[in-house]
């Protein structure tokens, strides 16, 4: 079995090096943005969207004309990869898989990716890497490079430069460990499993809030672009920027304790987007409970639901496991013994307690045991065959990031 996985490292580059960088990433938002202008001009012209050997031809004219004569001193393969980059975007657009392609602003999302490995020399022993037209980087290489370099990326986040290296290698097909699971996610308990375990949420949003405030605020008194301004929208950024990692690093722990010991684990097919959805409503028809929809928006969006289903995706397939949606209807609302599903099943955010026969437990704990059966109930119905090819209920499961099955693994797996 591929495996394709990503190592990331901070970079300790000299100033000439971020000079560079910067360029080099400002070329490639330069000519984002005046590709995407030009798709949207062809657009109103009702002329044919240019693909992207066309929009290379483009590249090729503007890096040799007099106007933008200083795109040729950055290197040619990331100015194609960003192209490559919207024609992507404008496909997931088309397909409704996101919204259509914005414009690029300096500052947010600033990288630049190398996708030839011949350019790309990596020594390992010396913890630096060679890349075009920028010479030897140092990195921190805080673990092994494992693999055959296929591709680099540099981005900047909060001042700090680092690099994303793809690498692609051979790996025995796994065997899976332990056995099924149902998952209930929540906000009390960020994940109950049906076995009892559950994991505490670190809310982490929560606990820099008050210092993010303070820093937004004296933000907000700055004249805007001055020397101070810029000092204290680093500090906001230094904010985010930590909130986020801790929030990923809980993430991948907690990710990566369940798909150890088990095999298969149902979660809920939740649609994070409409449960943050604002009740606000609108002028002719406001909402109720505005200021405490809007807290429990917060707080669903600080539990990071979606990007824990992403790694425990990854992460079960990496090691023969699988990962199973179900449908979240009444999965909080139906009782264990007796089955009844009822709203007042759940009067509180804890308790469920059954109207009909008296069951008493903890909500969550019920939400992951109904998960649990109505996953097995959704196996029950597939073909191990399209199981193990990802097909569930005629709906083809998305691979997991970074992994390709082969006919041959999935015919071991059969045996």
């Amino acid at each position: 079995m591929q495996r394709l996985q990503a190592f990331k490292y901070a970079l300790m580059p000299s100033g000439e090096q971020q000079r560079q960088m910067r360029r080099f990433a400002g070329a490639c938002r330069f000519v984002f943005n005046r590709a995407l202008a030009l798709q949207k001009e062809r657009y109103e012209r009702d002329e044919k969207k240019l693909g992207y050997a066309g929009l290379c031809k483009r590249l090729t004219e503007w890096r040799n004309s007099a106007d933008t004569a200083w795109l040729a001193d950055a290197p040619a393969h990331p100015l194609q990869q960003t192209l490559k980059d919207l024609e992507r975007a404008y496909s997931n657009f088309f397909a409704k898989r996101a919204d259509f392609p914005r414009f690029k602003k300096k500052g947010r999302s600033d990288s630049f990716r190398y996708p030839d490995p011949k350019q790309i020399k990596l020594d390992q022993a010396n913890s630096r890497l060679f890349l075009p037209k920028l010479g030897w980087l140092r990195l921190r290489q805080s673990r092994d490079v494992l693999g055959t370099v296929k591709n680099v990326t540099v981005n900047q986040s909060c001042g700090v430069w680092s690099v994303s290296i793809q690498t692609e290698r051979d790996v025995e097909q796994p065997v899976s460990q332990g056995g099924a699971v149902g998952i209930d996610m929540g906000i009390v308990r960020f994940a109950t499993l049906s076995d009892g375990t559950f994991y505490a949420p670190l809310n982490c949003f929560k606990r820099h809030e008050t210092a993010l405030r303070r820093a937004q605020r004296a933000m907000s008194r700055k004249t805007k672009f001055s020397n101070n301004w810029k000092k204290a929208k680093a500090r906001v950024q230094r904010l985010h920027a930590r909130i986020g990692h801790v929030r990923r690093d809980y993430l991948h722990k907690t990710s990566t304790a369940i798909s150890q010991n088990h095999a298969l684990v149902f979660v809920e097919d939740l649609q994070v987007r409409n449960l943050s959805r604002s009740a606000a409503g609108t002028t002719e028809v406001p909402g109720s409970d505005v200021r405490a929809k809007s807290g429990l928006n917060k707080s669903i969006l600080d539990q990071g639901w979606f990007e824990f289903r992403r790694q425990l995706d990854y992460k079960l397939q990496w090691r023969g496991g699988h990962l199973v949606a179900v449908p979240p209807q009444n999965t909080s609302r139906t009782c264990l013994c007796c089955g009844h599903v009822s709203a007042a099943n759940r009067q509180t955010q804890a308790r469920f307690a059954c109207v009909v026969c008296g069951f008493e437990d903890n909500a969550d704990l019920v939400g992951a045991i109904n998960v649990l059966r109505a996953g097995h109930a959704r196996l029950a119905c597939v073909p191990q065959g399209d199981f193990l090819r990802g097909k569930v209920s005629g709906a083809v499961m998305p691979p997991a990031a970074g992994t390709q099955r082969s006919d041959s693994s999935v015919a071991q797996g059969r045996a």
